[in-house]
């Protein structure tokens, strides 16, 4: 408990007893007028106002800053003067409201420390044994305390009383003060505790979510908010069921600790994987109450995790797949040496010179399927070098101006016209044609291309400042599914009747060889979006990132 709350309370519950103590004071004197004088009654109600007064004052300047200290201090040197003018006021020695200087004491080592609680009793035992000198020797007959009272009890009986004073007034700054420090030590600041509770959960990297035994949800932190896009307001008492309906919680779940992966679609964007973990907890009674659930969004990792295999497989396939390729070239290349000298040989028929010719043909293709996979499975390294993008779009523009499935396509180019890039300008311009084509043979009719690019710069986790080139091929085709999506970049999968299933799988190769990463993705209203991320390399001193071509 704070301070300024103790304090609060003391004057609060000091108000109290004043108050119950005039009450008693004026029923006493109403029931037996002689049991107090008119002298003293008045003086002890003048007082308790007084007093009363004072703790009003005290509380509302407790809202003043940096008051708290001295207003404290000021509280218990009221207590003590309030009990020491109490007993000149009702018999001195002989009365028996003594008493009141230990709660005084025991006020000052709860609010303060032992050390101010030792002054404070010093300080009562100087006043008690002032006024009980006082009243001895005659001195404070003006204010109607008589000599006799003390005088009758005699010299050892006085010091008896005092001694017996001084040692409960010390015993009582000891003890107080002494409970007030195991009070601290051992004290649950729960408003604390509830705000830190309050900042773990809403700043968890993971989303936390609590059910109850009924399946109803209680908390629901803002990384679930993110998720579903419902507040915990909105969350609060519906049914489990009714927002996650592939999170099974229900009989055994409650007794033991699980976790696993269930699909969500949220109202709005793609379906995420989310993995969860789930914890019992009990209530006071050592039931169980429900469950703590704990939930991850996994999606990018297992994208992250399929690209890994596919990147695994393309390089074990890539490499077998190369040997038999170069293989398969060297009896390919005498089969075609032999039917041109064949050919060659003027005796043959016509039908004859057409089977040659067929099997001349084939025997190009064959070579130059070949050529596209040796290409694909040994890719040449990069030579970076920085270049004008919006320059070598500009010229593939004007190069595909001559193939007759661009003829009714418009290209749209959001791109600015100093933008650079930092790559092997070949090898780009080869992805470039591969996504334009298959752009292209998507919308046999007519549509429009986009092209943007831009880029993106920030800093990672490390605190290493990176950029990105963001380059996306945007078409108007019929799209892709899912499955599609899933086996776009492997190689000799294709959608086409007359495809060979190599220009996306060597497009993946030559960005992954960049350090880069492409995707596709369906584009809304029909049409995918091809997106390509590439590393750049930060400018050196004295380069221009933005010149050159």
């Amino acid at each position: 408990m704070k301070t300024e709350r103790r304090l609060r309370l003391f004057i609060f519950a000091r108000i109290v007893v004043i108050t119950l103590f005039l009450a008693s004071t004026i029923i006493l004197k109403l029931s037996d007028a002689e049991a107090i004088s008119d002298i003293q009654f008045k003086g002890v109600i003048e007082l308790m106002v007084l007093s009363c007064c004072v703790s009003l004052i005290s509380l509302v300047a407790l809202r003043r800053q940096g008051w708290l200290l001295p207003l404290t201090r000021l509280q218990i040197v009221w207590d003590i003067l309030f009990v020491t003018l109490l007993l000149m006021l009702t018999d001195g020695i002989a009365s028996p409201y003594s008493f009141l200087y230990l709660l005084a004491i025991m006020s000052a080592g709860m609010l303060l420390n032992r050390q101010q609680a030792l002054y404070t009793a010093a300080l009562c035992i100087i006043l008690y044994g002032a006024m009980v000198d006082l009243q001895y020797f005659g001195l404070l007959q003006g204010i109607g305390l008589s000599p006799e009272v003390a005088q009758q009890r005699g010299n050892v009986v006085i010091f008896y009383t005092l001694f017996l004073h001084l040692v409960g007034f010390v015993l009582a700054a000891v003890m107080g003060s002494h409970l007030a420090e195991r009070a601290r030590l051992t004290e649950v600041n729960y408003a604390e505790l509830k705000q830190l509770h309050s900042t773990i959960v809403e700043n968890l990297e993971s989303g936390l979510l609590t059910i109850t035994r009924d399946g109803l949800i209680r908390v629901f932190n803002p990384y679930v908010e993110k998720i579903t896009g419902m507040t915990q307001i909105h969350a609060y008492g519906r049914p489990i069921s009714a927002v996650f309906p592939s999170l099974q919680v229900e009989g055994e779940t409650f007794e033991q600790h699980g976790q696993g992966e269930f699909y969500y679609r949220p109202t709005t964007g793609n379906p995420l994987t989310i993995g969860y973990a789930t914890i019992p907890f009990r209530n006071l009674q050592g039931e169980t109450a429900g469950l703590i659930v704990t939930l991850k969004d996994l999606t990018g990792f297992k994208q992250m995790e399929l690209a890994l295999k596919r990147s695994d497989r393309l390089a074990a396939l890539g490499e077998l797949s190369a040997r038999m390729a170069h293989e398969i070239r060297n009896p390919l290349a005498a089969i075609s040496g032999s039917v041109q000298l064949l050919s060659e040989h003027g005796s043959l028929r016509d039908h004859e010179s057409r089977l040659l010719a067929i099997v001349l043909r084939e025997s190009d293709r064959l070579n130059s399927l070949i050529t596209d996979f040796l290409a694909y499975a040994r890719p040449t390294p990069p030579r970076f070098e920085r270049f004008n993008l919006y320059h070598l779009v500009r010229d593939l523009q004007e190069l595909l101006l001559a193939d007759n499935r661009f003829d009714k396509i418009r290209f749209v180019l959001d791109l600015a016209d100093d933008l650079t890039a930092w790559a092997d300008r070949g090898q780009l311009q080869q992805v470039l044609l591969n996504l334009l084509h298959n752009a292209a043979e998507a919308m046999p009719d007519s549509g429009v291309i986009q092209i943007s690019a831009d880029l993106q710069s920030g800093t990672d986790d490390a605190g290493r400042a990176f950029s990105l080139l963001c380059l996306k091929i945007i078409d108007q085709g019929c799209g892709m599914n899912e499955d599609t999506c899933r086996h776009l970049f492997e190689p000799f999968w294709t959608t086409k009747p007359a495809g060979t299933g190599l220009g996306l799988a060597t497009v993946y190769r030559i960005v992954e060889g960049h350090g880069g990463m492409v995707q596709a993705a369906p584009r809304e209203g029909g049409g995918t979006v091809m997106s390509l991320l590439l590393p750049m390399m930060e400018e050196g001193p004295g380069e221009n990132q933005n010149s050159g071509r």
